[in-house]
């Protein structure tokens, strides 16, 4: 019986999705030969952290499910000991990039990566704690029943059932490195009110995301298939292609991967967005095997970007995913020109061939991303009300923010050349973590 991870990382109330992704941990131990962990990693407030326990609590006992847990202090002490016992270098900055002060959707992930390790789990399946799932005749519709179906076996094994094929021969005897769908409802970036009220300024804002050197015609596609996910499409029946799959296709929200997350982190950069889709990109990039299916997931708004306070913070995010694409664009581009050089000879990512890419774009010119702000402003003060009072309170961080981006994708390089060793490392140290509450 294999061990899978499957878990929910969380800084806001959400004992409904608690009761949820429990339903969908009983799914997969009732319908495929796993052991699930359901791994809750929870940072938010003291009342908030009790009503959860009692969410987990009220999920019950289940066959082959284990339930954890773990609230920040657990987490720090468990990050401890694996830092420790992996003798990397700068132990009290890797503690911090693991787990930050900030909000940081890499660093969350990471976590979950390295305790999922420690727990034997071979796979880890992500879900987020503002989703909810599909229903098909008064049923949830659970992601991890293609997960489980593909992930992990040989290409040429997943082929088959159910799972249309658009994938090269050659790439046969890969194992499925991700198994992944995407959302419907919201957009995933709450820019909703941009476009509203002035389209242009929303294509002004959103295509900064695209390389500088891009065509406006091809930023313009960029544009009209960014933060869409999977439109209103409502599920009707099932459909999974094995494929090199487009990281424009699927979301974070919705996700699982198979042996690149023991080799890649993901980039724990906090108040940013964005920052914990890299390994789609590699996935892709490297021509590993995926399955793309369509239990897309429904995505929702929490009530507090809407307030003042969340809507500065939410602005914030989103400039500085903007400036951390100076960054990530010349890293994809890299790796999308060296394809399967990114493999080492057991079909493995090179995890210091990504760290030198990431310590190469630190050295680029800040010069597109000066631009990326001024174009921000324009289209911020154009729109006026709170977003022009946005854009005054952005001119007197200009140079903090440049600053970050680069400090962020520095960061990322450190960490990917120590990640090996924290695997390991995680997985020595696995019997010292808590066995977590059988439900």
């Amino acid at each position: 019986m294999r061990r899978v991870c499957l878990t929910l990382p969380t800084n806001r109330a959400c004992p409904e999705t608690i009761a949820a992704i429990g339903g969908e941990a009983a799914y997969a131990a009732a319908h495929f030969d796993v052991e699930v962990h359901l791994l809750i990693l929870d940072s938010s407030d003291a009342d908030t952290f009790a009503a959860h326990t009692r969410a987990v609590h009220a999920l019950g006992e289940v066959p082959h499910v284990i339930t954890h847990h773990l609230g920040e202090a657990a987490q720090r002490a468990f990050l401890r000991r694996v830092i420790d016992r992996a003798e990397v270098a700068k132990p009290e900055l890797m503690l911090e990039l693991m787990l930050p002060a900030g909000l940081s959707y890499g660093a969350c992930t990471n976590r979950a990566f390295l305790i999922a390790a420690a727990l034997g789990c071979e796979s880890v399946h992500r879900r987020d704690s503002d989703s909810r799932y599909q229903l098909a005749d008064g049923e949830p519709v659970y992601p991890v029943h293609h997960e489980l179906t593909s992930l992990g076996k040989r290409a040429a094994d997943a082929a088959h059932g159910a799972v249309e094929t658009a994938l090269d021969q050659r790439h046969a005897h890969k194992r499925v490195a991700m198994v992944a769908s995407s959302f419907v409802g919201e957009l995933s970036v709450d820019i909703g009110e941009i476009r509203d009220l002035d389209p242009e300024a929303y294509y002004d804002v959103v295509s900064l995301w695209a390389p500088g050197h891009w065509s406006d015609e091809q930023k313009r596609d960029l544009v009209d298939d960014s933060f869409r996910g999977a439109g209103t499409e409502a599920f009707t029946g099932d459909r999974a292609t094995l494929t090199l799959v487009d990281p424009m296709r699927v979301d974070m929200c919705n996700i699982s991967f198979h042996g690149v997350h023991e080799r890649v982190p993901l980039p724990p950069a906090t108040d940013t967005i964005g920052s914990d889709y890299f390994l789609i990109h590699l996935v892709h990039d490297a021509a590993l095997p995926g399955v793309l299916h369509n239990r897309n997931i429904v995505n929702f708004y929490t009530a507090e970007r809407r307030t003042d306070a969340g809507f500065v913070a939410y602005q914030t995010r989103f400039v500085k995913f903007f400036l951390s694409m100076l960054y990530f664009n010349h890293v994809y581009e890299r790796m999308a020109a060296a394809g399967e050089a990114l493999l080492d000879d057991g079909g493995q990512v090179r995890g210091a061939v990504i760290s030198a890419l990431a310590r190469q774009s630190a050295t680029l010119d800040r010069a597109e991303n000066v631009h990326r702000l001024d174009r921000v402003d324009a289209a911020y003060r154009r729109l006026g009300g709170r977003y022009a009072r946005f854009a005054d309170l952005l001119a007197t961080r200009r140079e903090r923010l440049l600053d970050e981006a680069r400090g962020d994708i520095e960061d990322f390089a450190l960490l990917t050349e120590a990640w090996e060793p924290l695997v390991r490392a995680s997985k020595d140290t696995g019997p010292l973590l808590s066995a977590g509450r059988p439900t």
